[in-house]
């Protein structure tokens, strides 16, 4: 048997609220992954591979589970929750996908809209590390796809638990790949 393998991109949280100084979750040194994660997508697009922009949203009238251990942030509608600069959606393989905590998985429809498409392995890029990329690619490696994390393409304000977080997914889920070798993936 013949084992094909088709890969999409998922692009998490690439919105102000992480990308924009000043913004709640903006930290020092995150703007190292944006030359990276842009390199992916304009890959992806001229590819036609499927791209996937997984960001965080909250409804701003009803009470969230995730706040009892954070403020209140990414609302529906807010600046904070808006796609950072040109991360925004383009074309007929891109779509997005609203998630309420850290993986782009947990309680979204992306595991099924992934196999209907075929898709059997994704690389993940975006931020945190140690947070959303590691809840995702776990989530990922769950519901039957190889997750791949480029590692210039994803950080934390942690280095310590992000550096821990990549060690877990490439013993126990996925790989952990150089950026030029997750760009051939794509192409």
């Amino acid at each position: 048997m013949v084992e094909t393998t088709k890969t999409a991109l998922i692009l998490v949280d690439v919105i102000n609220s992480f990308f924009e100084p000043g913004q709640p979750n903006y930290y020092a040194g995150v703007e190292s992954v944006l030359d990276p994660m842009r390199a992916l997508l304009e890959t992806a697009r001229k590819s036609g591979t499927i791209v996937v922009h997984a960001v965080e949203k909250h409804r701003p009238e009803f009470y969230d589970f995730e706040w009892r251990k954070l403020p209140v942030h990414h609302l529906e509608d807010a600046h904070d929750a808006a796609f950072f600069a040109d991360f925004r959606p383009e074309g007929p393989n891109e779509t997005t996908i609203f998630k309420r905590r850290f993986s782009a998985f947990f309680a979204t429809d992306l595991a099924l809209f992934l196999h209907e498409q075929k898709v059997t392995r994704v690389v993940i890029a975006g931020v945190k590390t140690n947070v959303c990329i590691r809840a995702s690619a776990q989530d990922a490696f769950a519901n039957g796809f190889e997750p791949v994390v480029p590692r210039e393409a994803t950080n934390s304000n942690r280095p310590h638990l992000a550096e821990a977080s990549l060690e877990d997914i490439e013993r126990y889920m996925g790989r952990v790949v150089p950026l030029q070798e997750a760009l051939g993936m794509l192409a």
